[in-house]
């Protein structure tokens, strides 16, 4: 790979006087969220950069669309379809923008770059005022790569991978769920609850985090569990080596909801049973060179409480 996350040689190599193969030029995709007004002066800077550095920004029919482009702008091609070997894909927004761009790139070698055009951005790269910086030092390949982990499930109707979390919740207005889950073929726990949340490192700063769950660093291999308004007092958070297999059984009287990184995917009927995997390195992050998740911890959420 020519672009992010692998540093290039200085050297020329080969013998002297002896060109070598010509470079092809840097492909890097760009997703944004849902108000082009934020994020269109961050795409003519990137288009900038671009057309300097021999760089080409592919922008796909919706995309393209949304920013009204007509095919004049330096540095960018329009109405392309998303492709999997591109160098670099760029995310402007929030959390959910840069997990669709992590969906779409998962189980590939293209990192994600995401820049904080949201309210939290805990995945993000970079906030708008460093975007300049570190996309220069993007297409140098000179970012830390976060190989990121997700979450299989398999239900009756099919199968999902979550790079944030899996939830199962009670219908609006349906009675309280009552959830049993299980380990290595022995039940741990019976709970009743408005639902659970089973996050993975990157996901436990989200609705596990509002849960009360712990916080996983991010490195740590493993799934945590906690639940949504749980009825009892002996209700606890757990988290789970990254080889067991988590067997939820729903035991109420109706089906509940599964929502996968926040969007609804099925349902888990009365009697049903899911289970629920560690997957390590499924998808690929770019992070400033020296970045501290503890420090980012600190400026996403200590800033909130202020």
């Amino acid at each position: 790979m020519s672009g992010a996350g692998k540093k290039r040689n200085g050297g020329s190599g080969g013998r002297p006087g002896r060109p070598g193969p010509p470079r092809r030029e840097q492909l890097v995709t760009v997703l944004s969220h849902a108000r082009p007004d934020k994020t269109r002066d961050a795409l003519g800077e990137l288009a900038e950069i671009a057309a300097r550095r021999g760089a080409v920004l592919l922008l796909d029919a919706v995309e393209t669309a949304k920013f009204d482009l007509d095919g004049s702008e330096v540095g960018v091609l329009i109405d392309q379809p998303l492709r999997h070997d591109v160098d670099l894909c760029v995310a402007l927004g929030g959390d959910g923008t840069i997990l669709r761009g992590l969906r779409e790139y998962g189980g590939t070698s293209t990192p994600v770059f995401g820049v904080n055009f949201g309210e939290v951005g805990f995945l993000s790269t970079v906030e708008p005022k460093g975007l300049r910086e570190g996309f220069e030092l993007a297409l140098d390949g000179e970012l830390e790569l976060l190989h990121l982990p997700a979450i299989e499930i398999e239900t009756a109707s099919g199968s999902w991978s979550a790079l944030n979390d899996v939830a199962l919740h009670r219908k609006v207005g349906g009675r309280v769920a009552e959830l049993s889950y299980g380990l290595a073929g022995h039940e741990v726990g019976s709970v009743r609850c408005d639902g659970l949340v089973v996050a993975t490192p990157a996901g436990s700063t989200g609705y596990n985090l509002a849960n009360g769950g712990p916080v996983l660093a991010w490195g740590v291999e493993g799934m945590v569990v906690s639940f949504i308004a749980p009825h009892s007092l002996t209700a606890r958070s757990l988290v789970i080596a990254p080889s067991d297999v988590l067997t939820l059984h729903n035991n109420s009287h109706e089906p509940l909801d599964i929502s996968v990184d926040g969007r609804p995917v099925a349902e888990i009927a009365t009697g049903e049973a899911i289970d629920a995997r560690f997957v390590d390195r499924v998808a690929t992050l770019a992070q400033m060179v020296g970045s501290s998740f503890y420090g980012r911890l600190r400026e996403k959420f200590g800033r909130l409480s202020r």
